[in-house]
This record gives structure tokens, sequence and C-alpha cells, in this order.
């Protein structure tokens, strides 16, 4: 009985130390974590969700501080400073680092994923962690991914009834090739902007459209200077999270696991709110006088096969990774 009452003594005191260890290895830091949207954007509940698990299970030490608004500048000019190591962390639309990593362009194929059961079996397996783990030789750690979701076309001009309807159309794209392609091939006009300058542009009427998830119209109130959404899907966004490696590299194995550990759980939170707050992102745009639109089943075919030529450009640029994507798919569909 002595012997065992030592025992557990000893098995207390060695699990005291290694907590203390833990605890050593926590240092006081504040990461500055960026984004390109407002309050009510899908990846803020994400980004608060992430801050409250971090700052719990560092006792603190880690701060983890919001920049909303492109507060720390564009996509672009934020990706530079992650590799630089001036900012720490951003969350932000994968298929925008096909810039560092052309394998995550497959992000913004049109009509890859069906659903976000898809979406999801994709980046949480090793095809989304090895695109992921690309980033690493650019000076940038992919932690995970979140949503933002299946995109809808807006415009000031004219009711989508047909895919006819969107020609002639001036409409803001993320800067990148495969999203000015395919708006070509649907006889539209694609004006690459930065998020944060898109709202004036329509306001201003130097464009007469963009495409976004609902959540996104929604939360930058669209509504004050667009009158028709029409609801295609015709892509699904996921957003990774991003973290500078100069920084990760200086942080402790304890650091690290707290980070990790809170960005995976971040993201099933986020995601979560995300599709359930569809809905009423819907119902308040039409409350708001936007008139809301879904094409039928043979317009939807319709503009799948004017994409097609895109896809198949895109997919001998992009290379293996597209093959690999679809075959997981495949299997998922069967």
């Amino acid at each position: 009985m002595k012997r065992f009452f030592i025992k557990s003594v000893l098995a207390s005191l060695a699990m005291a130390a290694v907590g203390f260890a833990s605890a050593q290895d926590i240092k006081e830091r504040t990461l500055k974590f960026g984004l390109n949207g407002p309050e009510g954007h899908p990846a803020v509940a994400g980004m608060k969700a992430f801050a409250e698990s971090v700052a719990a299970k560092s006792g603190g030490k880690i701060k983890v501080q919001l920049f909303l608004n492109g507060a720390l500048g564009s996509d672009q000019a934020v990706v530079s400073s992650i590799k630089g190591g001036t900012i720490e962390m951003a969350v932000m639309n994968s298929g925008i680092l096909a810039s560092e990593v052309k394998a995550l362009e497959v992000f913004d194929f049109p009509f890859m994923f069906s659903n976000e059961k898809e979406a999801d079996a994709i980046a949480d397996g090793p095809i989304g962690q090895k695109m992921h783990a690309m980033l690493q030789d650019k000076g940038i750690v992919g932690l995970s991914y979140w949503e933002l979701g299946f995109r809808s076309i807006t415009n000031s001009k004219r009711p989508l009834n047909k895919v006819e309807d969107i020609e002639g159309l001036k409409l803001r794209v993320i800067p990148n090739a495969i999203n000015v392609d395919w708006v070509k091939a649907l006889g539209a006009n694609p004006t690459p902007l930065p998020f944060p300058e898109v709202y004036a542009a329509m306001e201003q009427k130097a464009i007469d459209g963009q495409e976004n998830p609902v959540s996104v119209i929604a939360a930058n109130k669209f509504w004050e200077v667009q009158k028709y959404v029409t609801l295609t899907n015709h892509q699904y966004n996921p957003q990774s999270v991003l973290f500078s490696k100069k920084v990760w590299d200086s942080l402790s194995a304890t650091e690290k696991k707290i980070i990790d550990d809170s960005a995976d759980a971040a993201a099933k939170n986020q995601r979560a709110q995300s599709r359930a707050a569809l809905a009423a992102n819907l119902e308040l745009l039409k409350k708001n006088g936007m008139i809301v639109s879904q094409f039928s089943a043979a317009e939807v075919s319709k503009l799948r096969d004017k994409m097609k030529p895109v896809i198949d450009k895109h997919s001998a640029a992009v290379g293996p990774i597209v093959a690999e994507v679809q075959a997981e798919l495949a299997k998922l569909r069967k």
C-alpha cells in the first residue's frame, strides 16, 4: 500500500512538472489575424472562436487581434506580409493562393463540387492537406480550411433567368485567370478587383455586378447597390487559414499545438454557423429589396456546358491534382 502511495505521488509530481514545462513554453505574444471582409462575414465567427480558444488554451498568454475590412491590405499584400513575418495570420479564399501554389486553383474550378459534403471530404482529406503542405516552401503554413460557400451572381441591370442574360454584364471577379476565363466564356466582361474595392465600384457604376456567396452579399449590404441576385452555385469556395512560416518556426511545440488545435476546432464551428445562416441571409436580401432568382435545371446544364472548355484549359495548366480531386469525388458519388 505504501509503495502504491509513493508511486502515485511520484506520478502526480511528474504530471505537474510536464504541465509546468508546457506553461514555460508559452510566451506572451499577440497574433495579427486579417480578413478582407466586414463584421458578419462568414469567416468572422471562426476568427472569434479561434481567438477565444487560443486565449483559453494559452492561459491568456497568446492574444489574437482581429483586423477586418481589409485593414491589413489587399489579399496579395497580406500574403506578402505573411511570408515576411510582419503579419502572423489571415483567412482568404484558397483559390487566391494559386499564385503561390498552382494546385490550389482547383478550388476555383466551376461546378467542381456538388455539395458541402464533397467539399469537406476534399479539404479535410489527404488532398487538401497536401495542397496546404505545398505552401510551406513559399513561407506559408496552411492551418485549416474554413468556408465561404457556394457563389451566386448579383447585378444592377436585370434579372437573370437564362444564361444569355449574363452576356454583356461587367462583372467583378477574383483576380486570377480561371475566374476571368469563365466570365468571358459566358459573354460577360470580367473586371478583376480586390474585394475591398467592389462596393465602391458598384456604387459608382464602374461595374454592373459581382459574384459571391449569399453570406458575403448580405454581410456587405450589397442590396444598397445591387438589385438582382441569381443563385447559380457555380463555384464553392473553401477558405484557407494561413500562418506565417517565419513566425511559426519561432514557436514552441506547445504553442504550435495550441494554434493548430484551435484552428481545427474553429473550422467545425465556422462551417456550421455559415451553413445555418443561409436561409436567414436570403430572407435578409429579399427584405431589403433584392429580387432573388434561380436557374432552371436546363439553364444550369447550359451554364455547365459553357464552362467546360474553361475547365479543360485550366485542368491542363493546374496539373494532376485535378484528376486526383475528380477521382476522389467519383468515389464519393457512387
